[in-house]
């Protein structure tokens, strides 16, 4: 993994203790715990605390697929292969409420931001909304033709997002529940989805390797990234609506910039597919999980001062697909203006060079430390492959002149 600069995101913390790949992990919303779902069929709960017990909750007869706990984060939902949702208390109790109507595996989990309802997906090509509190299946929506991956309320708990294997990302109006659109753009199944936290667009990825910004208001496309050379797993913006993180089975995790539209970091901190990804509510920190079974936590370390550095000094970029996202009036985050004033009120050293520069130039040598190590690294995985190779080339020739009378 290459080694971060001080404005680089960077690993906090390592959780092992799942014994197949991880599928999940999500946030509470104190950031006191973090939840992970495996392929072994268990739901870890880890404390945020150093040298606190995780809770491992078992109860489900297979893998468990998704895990979200609800706003309060007094419960945890999880989904699983089993084809059952558990509604769990996360406490060293790990008591659990068992929802039954799905006929498939269980993909996606999502509490609405009341904590009222929750919305699941399923291989059974479904969409499912679920009262909490009553403990009871509402309602279903049913048009896509194949497995349903993902399903997410959007902010205010009016739309519902969901993506499949037909290859459509549909938006639906949870009172109505109709299908209001379906966004058909995509070359491959559709892995994710969320709603970017103004409301206004969704985010989808897809096993066609690519991640797709839409508006939500006019259907219109507004990004399109082809970053990942592997299919992209999941997704998770930024509190502030400003990065969007990506996991892909290239092994890597991928930051974007959504207002300048292009990347800002990769990551290579997993060693195979990175199969998931999320920030946490205040967006300080952020989770990866893998097939290598393990979770990690990682610093956001986003610097909003280099940021304001970056957009006096040059314009936002515009994307050549489809324009650029500050169109669709992305909410700037509270105290962005007030920590430049506050930077700029702070009595200045006598430098050579202006503080901005330097700090920007810092930035820029951080990052050709994390270039140089990217390419030490593929350096080092091409001499492997050469190795191989060349043995494969000598075994090939015993052969022969084994064979060979």
């Amino acid at each position: 993994m290459a080694a971060p600069c001080p404005d680089d995101p960077s690993l906090e913390r390592h959780f092992k203790g799942h014994r197949d790949a991880v599928t999940c992990v999500d946030f509470s919303l104190n950031m006191k715990q973090l939840a992970s779902g495996s392929m072994d069929s268990c739901l870890m709960v880890w404390h945020m605390k150093p040298q606190s017990r995780a809770y491992r909750f078992t109860g489900h007869k297979d893998a468990v697929t998704c895990v979200n706990f609800s706003p309060s984060g007094h419960l945890l939902a999880s989904g699983s292969r089993d084809k059952t949702v558990r509604i769990w208390v996360p406490n060293v109790k790990g008591e659990s409420t068992v929802f039954r109507a799905h006929t498939a595996t269980v993909r996606s989990v999502h509490f609405c931001s009341d904590g009222q309802s929750l919305v699941t997906a399923s291989d059974d090509k479904t969409v499912k909304v679920w009262s909490t509190h009553r403990q009871k299946f509402l309602f279903s929506l049913n048009q896509h033709i194949n497995w349903v991956r993902c399903a997410k309320f959007s902010p205010d708990g009016r739309l519902i997002v969901s993506a499949s294997d037909d290859k459509t990302v549909k938006l639906w109006d949870k009172n109505s529940r109709e299908c209001v659109h379906s966004y058909c753009e995509h070359g491959g199944f559709v892995t994710y989805v969320d709603f970017h936290p103004s409301g206004t667009c969704v985010a989808a990825a897809g096993m066609d390797n690519t991640v797709k910004v839409w508006d939500v208001r006019t259907h219109r496309l507004l990004q399109h990234y082809q970053l990942h050379s592997a299919a992209v797993n999941a997704l998770s913006f930024h509190p502030s609506g400003n990065y969007l993180i990506t996991a892909s089975s290239d092994s890597t995790l991928k930051i974007l910039d959504l207002m300048e539209g292009r990347l800002l970091y990769t990551l290579h901190g997993h060693q195979g597919p990175a199969t998931t990804v999320a920030f946490s509510r205040t967006g300080e920190y952020f989770a990866s999980g893998g097939s290598d079974e393990q979770v990690m936590v990682w610093k956001s370390n986003f610097d909003i001062d280099y940021g304001e550095v970056l957009k006096v000094q040059k314009p936002p970029a515009t994307l050549a697909s489809s324009g650029n996202l500050p169109a669709v009036d992305l909410p700037i985050p509270a105290g962005r203006g007030k920590s430049l004033e506050s930077v700029q009120s702070q009595p200045q050293e006598p430098t050579s060079m202006p503080q901005t520069l330097t700090s920007t130039l810092e930035h820029i040598v951080g990052q050709l430390d994390v270039l140089t190590q990217t390419v030490s690294i593929l350096e080092q995985r091409l001499t492997l492959t050469e190795d191989k190779l060349k043995q494969c080339l000598e075994n090939q020739q015993l052969i022969m002149q084994r064979t060979t009378p």
